[in-house]
């Protein structure tokens, strides 16, 4: 397949139109090529859909670097100017999607509150809304909800369900079990019929786009999960499957790891199901074919030699869920191909668009023919783009003012730890002649997957000259259970060897200067830099920790690790050994021996922010000197973060790289 590339204009594409400044850069700014305005702008636009019949296209764009998100609507027909701008005022609109021709459903979010209460307490209030493009009626729902199945056989109704306490922001080892009530919600009305109500027993279900439901999982009292089908048109659940006891330490991967159960319903066959699972010995899950009536795996379908398969992805066509794909990590998140029509269509786009990389066609129309396609990596901060009539045609950039050329490449690399275990990671490399200056920048979670593409930070870093690196150390996600199990309990301990084992690889590798090297992490990578601060081989000349979680015993009393008494006993001694039992940074401070920068946002719910004024004390009696920022009214995930707060982190790390980070600086 071909594409011609043909300019459209659109409105949404431009810099001038979206009315963007960009001020010079300050001396503090100087170590960066690019302004730190512009890494600090919120997303330009964050979202491009098309509707099903391929006539309007939906953006959800920000005009102004500390202005309010704004909801346009274009039709296909003339891109040149919008059709409709909405806006949520007094809310703020973050999402937007078609769920038929004519109606779009979304959700706002509004600060409303100066303080966080107790763990996972937002300061915001959260709504639902859906609107009508044919009678230009904005309608609002006052609760959170997810868009379960858009039904496409039912353009007046859709299949939601509450959404979920902490959404997709880390894993949390109780969502999995946590009863779901569904409901259809008719659009005409805004009126909600309930379809199925959870319980313990049948906690999680999912349903075909039919809105009948197939698939569901839950515990019984003794911790004993089990697992249930429904063929369409049934009207109760069949037991199947293994069962797995959640207070058994060997099941821990399964539950809190996230990846591996059930992925998907065959298209056709209701007999048929797909499951990702490590079977016959294996470490690693693979993706399953599985037959709900004979009670049997049918045949294994992909398996990764270097990871677990994350998911499956079906035809880009709505309504069609034919298996198209299955998705594991590697240096990008890879596709295993079924669908040899959608592998020709992805292949046909990455020759066309620039710097492809994390392809995806985000929406298309019910004919095929109009498609709207994502696409985002290390020179791409996420950009999207219409296919029509054979033409293929830039539509917006999450940040328009990055030049692309100048980004930096991502290389994905394995290492070997010093116990012998295979270790992946990243690194970025900035432009120049090494050995580079090193960032170590690790992620949240840590029980999570993060393979880099684009990250902004990473390559401000690399912008400013630093090589970047992004360990996926034992605990990581996604790698297998053998890689996740060797984590246990090393929270501080073999956890932090693989981060310095890393560097040492690289400076063996002549791609470091060993005595060039910062460590840099957010929420658990805020952890992992405290420790750094009192390692006793010390390889770093400086710390950044921000939103770090700077006592883990004592977020452990308050019920931070979500760990009830009625929680399983594997999950209570898991969540335990998450720096209680390790390495816990406010009792270590005597021992810090290099310069620190904390930070942290006065209102985040993950990582509450007694954990920065307890180590700042505890800190300063110990006689040690720091630096410690506070980002008022921030929250934990980057989402939430304003221009300003942005803007103040990004330049007050880059002068402390510079000029603090040791005896003259990184």
């Amino acid at each position: 397949m071909k594409f011609l590339k043909k300019p459209m204009m659109a409105a949404m594409a431009g810099v001038a139109a979206l009315g963007l400044t960009v001020s010079a850069p300050s001396e503090t700014q100087a170590t960066s090529a690019v302004p730190i305005d512009v890494w600090s702008l919120r997303d330009v636009v964050s979202q491009v859909q098309i509707s099903p019949d391929g006539q309007h296209l939906l953006v959800v764009i920000n005009p102004s670097r500390e202005g309010d998100n704004l909801l346009q609507i274009y039709k296909t027909s003339d891109l040149t100017t919008p059709y409709r701008t909405l806006a949520a005022d007094p809310m703020e609109i973050t999402s937007a999607s078609w769920v038929s021709d004519n109606i779009i459903v979304g959700g706002a979010w509004e600060q409303k509150r100066s303080r966080v209460r107790s763990q996972e307490d937002d300061t915001r209030n959260y709504a639902t809304y859906f609107y009508n493009l044919e009678r230009n009626k904005f309608s609002k729902v006052d609760e959170n909800l997810d868009i379960i199945n858009r039904l496409p056989n039912d353009p007046d109704k859709i299949l939601v369900a509450a959404a979920e306490p902490n959404g997709t922001l880390g894993v949390d080892p109780f969502q999995r079990f946590r009863p779901r009530s569904y409901y259809k919600l008719d659009l005409r009305s805004g009126s909600k019929s309930l379809v199925l109500r959870g319980s313990r027993k049948y906690a999680r279900i999912s349903f075909d786009n039919e809105g009948n439901p197939r698939y569901a999982e839950g515990r019984d009292s003794d911790n004993k999960v089990k697992t249930y089908y429904r063929l369409p048109g049934e009207g109760s659940w069949t037991q199947f499957g293994e069962v797995y006891d959640e207070d058994d330490h060997e099941n821990l991967y399964r539950f809190v790891g996230g990846v591996w159960g059930f992925a998907g319903l065959h298209a056709t066959d209701p007999n048929i199901g797909y499951f990702i699972d490590a079977r016959n010995g294996a470490d690693k899950g693979s993706l399953w074919e599985y037959n709900f009536s004979t009670g049997e795996y049918v045949r294994e379908l992909f398996a990764s030699e270097d990871s677990d398969v994350l998911g499956i992805g079906t035809h880009s066509i709505p309504g069609n869920d034919t298996l198209a794909f299955a998705v594991y990590p590697g240096a990008k998140y890879e596709r295993h191909w079924f669908d040899e029509e959608e592998q020709a269509l992805y292949e046909a786009l990455g020759q066309q668009i620039p710097y492809a990389h994390q392809l995806s066609i985000s929406s298309r129309s019910y004919d095929g023919r109009s498609m709207v396609v994502t696409n985002s990596g290390p020179r791409d901060p996420g950009s999207f783009w219409l296919v029509q009539n054979g033409q293929l045609a830039k539509l917006g950039s999450r940040n328009p003012l990055i030049d692309q050329a100048a980004l930096a490449d991502v290389q994905y690399i394995r290492y070997t730890a010093r116990d012998g275990l295979p270790m992946p990671g990243y690194i970025t490399i900035p432009q120049g002649e090494g050995p580079f200056p090193l960032v170590v920048q690790h992620n949240g979670g840590p029980h999570v997957n993060a393979v880099q593409g684009y990250s902004e930070m990473g390559q401000m870093f690399a912008s400013a000259g630093y090589m970047v690196f992004y360990p996926q150390n034992r605990i990581s996600t996604g790698w297998g259970k053998r890689h996740f199990d060797a984590g246990y309990g090393e929270h501080g301990l073999a956890m932090q060897d693989d981060k310095d084992d890393g560097v040492k690889y690289l400076i063996e590798q002549g791609l470091v200067d060993p005595d060039r090297v910062a460590f840099f992490g957010w929420s658990y990578g805020g952890y992992a830099a405290l420790v750094a601060l009192s390692r006793e081989e010390q390889l770093y000349q400086c710390s950044v920790a921000v939103a770090a979680v700077a006592d883990p015993a004592k977020s452990f009393r308050l019920g931070g690790g979500r760990a009830g008494s009625s929680a399983p006993k594997a999950i209570i001694d898991w969540s335990e050994r998450r720096g209680s039992i390790g390495i816990n940074p406010i009792e270590e401070v005597d021992k810090v021996n290099i310069p620190l920068l904390m930070a942290h946002g006065n209102v985040d719910r993950r990582v509450l922010y007694y954990h920065f004024t307890d180590y700042k004390k505890a800190f300063e009696d110990a006689g040690k000197t720091g630096e410690f920022l506070t980002m008022v009214d921030a929250d934990h995930f980057g989402n939430t973060l304003m221009f300003n707060h942005q803007q103040q982190l990004y330049t007050k790390v880059l002068d402390f790289l510079a000029n603090d980070c040791g005896p003259g600086g990184l």
